[in-house]
């Protein structure tokens, strides 16, 4: 309880120091909603990417490339606190091992919902999947808009930051390309 009043005084004393009056009607609440919304933005610190894919792995003698596509996310620049807004592209080569397909976009779930870079946040889904799975090869790729570009800064609107992260066979270059082919193919050619 002590963190959640420290929170909210602070969010008080930000309101006061840009020129507001926190007592008034519109923002009497704002406090106490700025403190719940900044929990569930930043539940992914509660959160064990570990259990999150050990709760369904199973046996599989698959050994194709699986690939989700289009995970969309939103987390928060660890330099601004401004959102990132994006998609992820998540593929693995199992090697005896599959994982519930609904548990990779929780991955990315886990690790949008910290303060990020998306730089880390793409190593860090990779490098989760490579640890608990154990496959022959991973896949990441992360297309984002930073709110931190768009509305200050250089202000440069719709910029797209893509960022990759390959881990074994997909750093060969024929599983690379098939991987990033597939991730570029319009959707009306997918189906």
């Amino acid at each position: 309880m002590e963190n959640k009043e420290k929170f909210e005084q602070s969010v008080r004393n930000m309101l006061e120091i840009v020129g507001e009056n926190p007592d008034r009607e519109g923002l009497l609440k704002t406090p106490e909603r700025v403190y719940k919304a900044f929990g569930f933005l930043t539940k992914g610190y509660s959160q064990d990417p570990r259990e999150v894919l050990n709760e369904a792995l199973f046996t599989s003698s698959n050994d194709e490339m699986v690939l989700i596509r289009d995970i969309e996310f939103y987390s928060m620049c660890e330099h601004h606190l401004l959102p990132i807004i994006g998609r992820a592209h998540v593929a693995y080569i199992p090697d005896g091992k599959v994982v519930g397909l609904s548990k990779i976009p929780r991955m990315v779930e886990v690790f949008a919902r910290r303060l990020q870079i998306q730089e880390q946040m793409t190593e860090q889904i990779a490098d989760a999947i490579t640890d608990v799975i154990n496959p022959k090869g991973v896949g990441v790729v992360i297309q984002a808009r930073h709110m931190c570009m768009e509305m200050r800064g250089v202000e440069k609107v719709n910029s797209i930051t893509t960022t990759s992260a390959l881990r074994g066979m997909f750093r060969e270059q024929k599983t690379r390309s098939e991987f990033l082919n597939f991730i570029n193919t319009p959707p009306s050619v997918r189906y």
